[in-house]
């Protein structure tokens, strides 16, 4: 496979991972009347089961028992299980709970937080321009809360855990792949997963799961592939592409799930509210065109002079 077919197969699976996470908020709705505490029980379980299936096939064990012998990389995947539990939970809570434009807002600030977290975790020198998408993001968090009257926390929590989380698996790099990582993530989260269901079992409700038809019964049982299919996608196009087109591509997911609020959920966005989110889309064009410069300045710097 030469560079440029690597290229073009790298962009279509990162592509197919910004769509598929831009469809759950649809995937989750259909779900109902599960619950958001057992809809990410059964998420977390049937990840666990989905990626052993998968180890299975593609004959994985033996790297996954490599990286249990290791100490250190299974605290960062235990570390790396908690994130992606708080922002599992926050973003069903925040879909079931009709709040699907503020979790687009959460994804849309993601490329931001990340910037902020290389600045202040890993000392990280940045440019003025991304300074100034900083700035601007911040005035339209405090725009939302003082002039709209709420505190965004799905989407803050959403940008944080994600954020924490890209930061960890930064961390990890290829010493993990990425089944093995989502796997060990998910056996970390099994404890919490089955409290959960215990906890929802004795509830008025009770358990959803093969109470609501066989329908309901298969897309509940595909939570693990819903899962795990983006996530896979979205390590097999990381490999193949440039980081900079990764930063173009991912604004595919938050603009779905806006449109998906607004136009096919009906959720309200009265004019104080489309004031911080204009001010969000500032600053993500701030940023991505400061992006687009810095990495065609990389590549005038990378071409040898002529003699």
């Amino acid at each position: 496979m030469t560079r440029g077919d690597g290229q073009t197969a790298g962009a279509a699976y990162a592509i197919s991972a910004y769509l598929l996470w831009g469809l759950l908020p649809l995937y989750f709705l259909l779900l109902s009347p599960t619950g958001p505490w057992e809809l990410v029980a059964w998420r977390v379980v049937l990840s666990l089961v989905f990626c052993a299936l998968l180890l299975t096939v593609t004959r994985g064990w033996k790297a996954l028992g490599l990286i249990i012998r290791q100490p250190k990389l299974l605290g960062l995947t235990a570390l790396a299980g908690v994130l992606i539990y708080i922002n599992w939970q926050v973003f069903v809570i925040g879909t079931l709970n009709g709040q699907v434009v503020e979790t687009s807002l959460g994804y849309f600030i993601n490329p931001i937080t990340t910037v902020l977290l290389g600045v202040f975790v890993l000392r990280e020198r940045i440019r003025v321009a991304q300074w100034a998408a900083i700035g601007i993001a911040a005035v339209a968090v405090v725009v939302i809360v003082v002039v709209y009257g709420s505190f965004p926390w799905i989407a803050l929590s959403l940008t944080a855990s994600f954020g924490v989380y890209g930061l960890i698996k930064k961390k990890i790099g290829p010493a993990v792949d990425a089944v093995s990582g989502l796997t060990l993530e998910s056996l970390w989260l099994i404890p919490i997963a089955v409290l959960q269901l215990i906890l929802v079992a004795v509830t008025p409700a009770g358990i959803t799961m093969g109470q609501n038809g066989v329908w309901h019964a298969v897309l509940l049982g595909l939570a693990g592939v819903a899962t795990a299919v983006p996530l896979l996608l979205f390590a097999a196009g990381t490999r193949r592409i440039d980081l900079t087109l990764i930063g173009m591509i991912q604004f595919i997911t938050p603009i779905m799930q806006f449109l998906l609020g607004v136009v096919v959920l009906g959720e309200a966005m009265p004019p104080a509210r489309w004031v911080g989110f204009i001010l969000v889309w500032v600053a993500i064009a701030v940023f991505v065109v400061d992006m687009l410069l810095a990495a065609r300045r990389g590549r005038r710097a990378q071409r040898p002079e002529l003699v």
